[in-house]
């Protein structure tokens, strides 16, 4: 039964160094490859090797001790850590590769709360030993002060045996082997099952260091990770499967990738997934097995296993199909919009967007807008280096010669204060009526909807009709034309015609109702915001407390450790995006930043982001507030101001 091995760290940390390590010692690949060479086996995609960089997660196969493993190798580089935390979702044991010169990093505590968030156990991999300014005992120091107090140094294990401190912290950590310790001393196989135990617990992380690049302390990690890994898969239990990924090759042939959860997968096999309008049934056409660039042919693959399926259409990356349905929740979200721009009499905007929404299935973080009203399209993006990767993306799959606008803040709006919107919607013909109430709702929790409105008012399924029209669109607020946020949309009254209500009439009443209610009332602009954590030198502590209160940002009192102050806060994403450079040039390189997302607050400069939206709410046809009315047999538009005195409903 496989067991999938995840391979993690901050950029430049030597992670795909140490997974082609993994790959040559088990007899995988036949030749050790090298990042700088640009010959690494899991580093398949040509920008992938002349960066240097991981930007896809690559996976491959290896046994060892008796045991098959899937191996992921993910990307390093904050920019791809939705790639990164997409392949978290399906790991059983993750190797996290700390480098002994630079130690704990801002993305390695990203990493590390991605992993505690998943429940996924985790190994320690000191790399970088033979460098010159390299400590394996100092960062072993910082990750237990940094990342978990649990962390346990193996290095020393001879024939077997573990040191005698391992052979301690282990008992400490396990009451009943720590009685059985001071009857009866050191056991090795007592010690290897509380060991399996405690890592699957995530009571217990192993620490050893070594160098990938050199080949020192590959082979002993590679024992200790037969010996203290163990899953349990049921491979007689009906299918089910997580998605964590989807391809397009080539051929336009879309390909979903699966870690098996239960059962066993054949080609040919139906699988339930989840589509529109419920549960329904697609076949697998081929079944494959992952390894490097290559994709073997399959007869079956069972529980615990990774695989890769054509035929499936419908399910999504963090979807778990077969016999249960869920929707993973994935923490990386990205802040940052971007406009893209081409050569209109070279390529058509339609063309270009169906080419957009292919990249949008492999990486649904992207969130591919069509503006209407501009005719322009855009994406969401982690940052710079996305954006530059993404491009040349295109060319070389889609042959488009794009570029990007310049990265924006992802705003969004809410309401102050409670409002009535309402809609109505009668050319001839047509006709329906919407009442509702919008009031702000608690921060993060995005749109609800509830219905106060009698059913002997308006039938069942004209509510239910007015309930998918608040949630099948994003509307877009009055301020800078963001979407809307934390609104509790509650309907009140509406009303229908016997003979000229018509499906569509409601979408209409029901989107001017909303509307109308956002410019009657008092809008608020939420930016995002980011927690971080700064280290620094202790002598930079006033500048950087100067530089958060520049910011508009808020701090935690600084801790001092030794010569080192940790500061704590928040402050906007507009504010600190570009201040990692600012940093390093501040502390000389020894500062580091960990920025994570930490959701929306009212923005610090309402009027000049207004301003520099230059968004006209009048002008936006596409989203209107205006009623229209009935009268002699033809329609006519009023006005959202003087719309109340016409309504039908009271």
């Amino acid at each position: 039964m496989n067991q999938t091995i995840g391979i993690l760290a901050h950029v430049d940390a030597g992670k795909t160094t140490f997974a082609e390590q993994l790959l040559y010692h088990t007899g995988s690949i036949r030749r050790f490859g090298r990042v700088d060479h640009q010959d690494t086996f899991l580093d398949t995609h040509r920008i992938e090797r002349q960066r240097g960089i991981t930007i896809f997660s690559g996976q491959a196969v290896f046994s060892a001790g008796g045991k098959s493993f899937d191996l992921l190798d993910t990307p390093g580089h904050a920019d791809f850590s939705a790639e990164m935390e997409r392949a978290v979702q399906v790991m059983d044991y993750a190797v996290l590769i700390v480098s002994c010169v630079e130690g704990v990093q801002g993305h390695t505590e990203t990493v590390w709360r991605i992993l505690a968030q998943h429940c996924v156990p985790v190994f320690f991999f000191l790399n970088k030993t033979d460098r010159e300014g390299a400590d394996p005992s100092r960062v072993l120091d910082e990750i237990r002060r940094r990342l978990t107090k649990d962390a346990v140094c193996f290095d020393g294990i001879a024939d077997g045996k573990l040191p005698d401190l391992a052979v301690e912290a282990v008992a400490e950590r396990d009451d009943r082997l720590l009685e059985y310790y001071l009857e009866n001393g050191y056991q090795p196989e007592e010690w290897d099952k509380a060991a399996v135990r405690l890592i699957r617990e995530r009571k217990l992380f192993p620490c050893l260091s070594g160098s990938a690049l050199q080949d020192q302390g590959i082979d002993l990690f590679l024992e200790c990770l037969v010996r203290w890994t163990e899953t349990a898969y049921d491979a007689s239990a009906p299918f089910c499967a997580d998605v964590y990924r989807v391809r397009y090759d080539e051929k336009k042939i879309r390909r979903t990738y699966l870690k098996i959860r239960s059962g066993t997968l054949r080609a040919k096999d139906e699988i339930a997934v989840r589509g529109g309008e419920g549960t329904c049934f697609e076949k697998v056409n081929e079944l494959r097995v992952c390894h490097g660039d290559k994709a073997q042919p399959a007869a079956e693959v069972g529980a615990g296993a990774l695989c890769v399926v054509s035929g499936l259409s419908l399910p999504k990356c963090g979807d778990r199909i077969g016999s249960e349905f869920s929707s993973a929740y994935f923490e990386m979200k990205p802040m940052l919009t971007a406009r893209v721009v081409f050569d209109e009499g070279t390529y058509h905007p339609r063309a270009v967007l169906e080419q957009l929404r292919i990249l949008e299935e492999e990486d649904p973080m992207l969130q591919v807008a069509w503006d209407e009203e501009l005719q322009e399209i855009s994406l969401r993006v982690m940052g710079e280096i996305q954006l530059e990767i993404l491009k040349a993306l295109i060319a070389e799959r889609f042959s488009l010669d794009i570029r990007f606008g310049e990265c924006r803040i992802l705003y969004q709006e809410t309401l102050e204060e409670p409002v009535i919107g309402c809609g109505h919607f009668e050319p001839l013909r047509h006709y329906a009526e919407v009442h509702l109430r919008l009031e702000p709702n608690k921060r993060g929790e995005g749109i609800r909807f509830a219905s106060e409105c009698s059913q002997d008012v308006l039938d069942g399924n004209f509510q239910n009709l007015i309930r998918t029209h608040v949630f099948e669109k994003i509307h877009r607020g009055v301020l800078t034309g963001a979407p809307l946020t934390d609104i509790k949309i509650t309907l009140l009254t509406g009303r229908a015609h016997l003979k000229h209500t018509e499906g569509g009439d409601f979408r209409e009443a029901t989107y001017r109702a909303i509307r109308q209610g956002l410019r009657k009332g008092k809008s608020v602009l939420l930016e995002p915001y980011y927690r971080f954590t700064i280290d620094a030198p202790d002598h930079c502590v006033g500048r950087l407390i100067a530089d958060i209160q520049r910011f508009s940002g808020s701090f935690d009192p600084p801790r001092l450790d030794g010569h080192t102050v940790r500061l704590t806060g928040r402050a906007p994403v507009s504010e600190l995006r570009g201040y990692q450079r600012e940093l390093i040039s501040l502390t000389g390189g020894s500062g580091s930043l960990n920025l994570t997302f930490d959701g929306y607050e009212p923005c610090h400069n309402q009027q000049e982001a207004i301003e520099q939206a230059g968004y006209d709410p009048d002008h936006d046809a596409a989203n209107t507030a205006d009623s229209v009315f009935c009268s002699h047999g033809a329609g006519y538009p009023v006005r959202w101001q003087e719309a109340d005195g016409y309504m039908h409903c009271k």
